[in-house]
């Protein structure tokens, strides 16, 4: 039988609708929810791939018995040694149980969200973009999130003049009315209270220190595009760090656990100086093919819960498909029921 269901797209945090295509419980595609108030029948190509993760997940043989194992690393390690990762791709419910969880066992939390810290709260909606008369763009940003593109698209089509920080030959360069050649040009030329930033995934933490102080003084609103669904969700429950701070908390790390991440495509370290590193992820990544130990949990399909996306929006979701697999949120319980 034929069945469609609602779910959110889970590959950035613009929170788009889509609808998910299975056949007699078998995931054969997606196509895009025409009713949705955020993409409002658009998905673009990552989120019509987003099943891949669906259908790539680990095939789980002895869940019990990989979480015994887990469960005895923890015990023989010290606290202070054990640090635990949650990701952007994690739930508000899942990453309020990973918070608790390690609060409860006094380990070391960290959360990265593209270098986003600090954020500030005056946030332009999606319809403020379309509408602005200014936009200063840093990043690839309507490349990377095709629909805050359409929106930046539709602004220079009403008379908006775009102002990026980007590689000339992208995406966002072609729409752009001028590219500066730094940051620091881009903000102290064109930026007013006028404005409106848009920006993506900032690599230097002085660089986003820049761009907070200048929009602070200009007065404008600024949108930051956040490369997963929650990350602004989880920001709201755990304190995002700068990939220098993760990097030091790294090094004084034994046992690594890294909730729906993958860390190792993220920030460059040299992960084989710690002791055991334990992913809990749906799929295969980078940082799985050097895990200690790898935990499987249901995909983003199979699961309910809430995400936050860029504008701070809440959104609720259901499962779209059953699983007999453990949640994160069942695996971290049963863990510290073992503890």
């Amino acid at each position: 039988m034929l069945e469609i269901k609602h779910t959110l797209c889970p590959s950035c945090s613009v929170g788009c609708g889509i609808n998910v295509v299975s056949q007699d419980g078998d995931v054969v595609g997606t196509y895009s929810y025409k009713r949705h108030q955020i993409n409002e029948g658009k998905n673009c190509l990552n989120g019509r791939n987003s099943i891949e993760i669906y259908k790539n997940k680990f095939e789980v043989s002895d869940i019990e018995k990989i979480i015994d194992e887990v469960s005895n690393e923890l015990k023989s390690n010290d606290a202070n040694k054990i640090t635990v990762v949650c990701s952007g791709n994690n739930s508000v419910e899942e990453a309020e149980m990973i918070k608790n969880f390690a609060e409860l066992n006094n380990f070391n939390i960290a959360f990265y969200a593209d270098n986003f810290v600090n954020l500030n709260d005056d946030i332009a909606s999606y319809d403020e973009i379309e509408n602005a008369s200014k936009i200063i763009v840093i990043g690839d940003v309507v490349y990377e999130n095709p629909l805050i593109g359409r929106k930046i698209v539709h602004a220079k089509k009403n008379g908006a003049n775009i102002y990026s920080f980007t590689p000339e030959k992208t995406v966002t360069a072609n729409v752009s009315d001028e590219i500066a050649d730094s940051i620091e040009s881009l903000l102290n030329d064109k930026l007013d209270d006028d404005s409106v930033v848009v920006y993506s995934k900032i690599e230097s933490s002085d660089d986003l220190e820049k761009i907070m102080e200048s929009i602070a003084n200009s007065n404008c609103k600024s949108l930051p595009v956040f490369s997963k669904c929650n990350s602004k969700g989880v920001s709201k429950i755990i304190d995002a760090k700068s990939k220098e701070d993760v990097i030091e908390l790294l090094d004084n790390t034994d046992v690594l656990l890294i909730f729906n991440d993958d860390l190792v495509a993220e920030i460059d370290y040299d992960y084989k100086s710690i002791s055991k590193i334990i992913t809990f992820v749906p799929c295969s990544n980078s940082t799985s093919d050097i895990s200690t130990i790898v935990v499987p949990i249901k995909s983003w399909l199979e699961t309910d819960g809430s995400y936050v996306n860029a504008m701070g929006l809440f959104q609720s979701f259901e499962n779209v498909v059953e699983s007999e697999n453990l949640s994160e949120i069942e695996i971290i319980e049963t863990i510290q029921n073992k503890l």
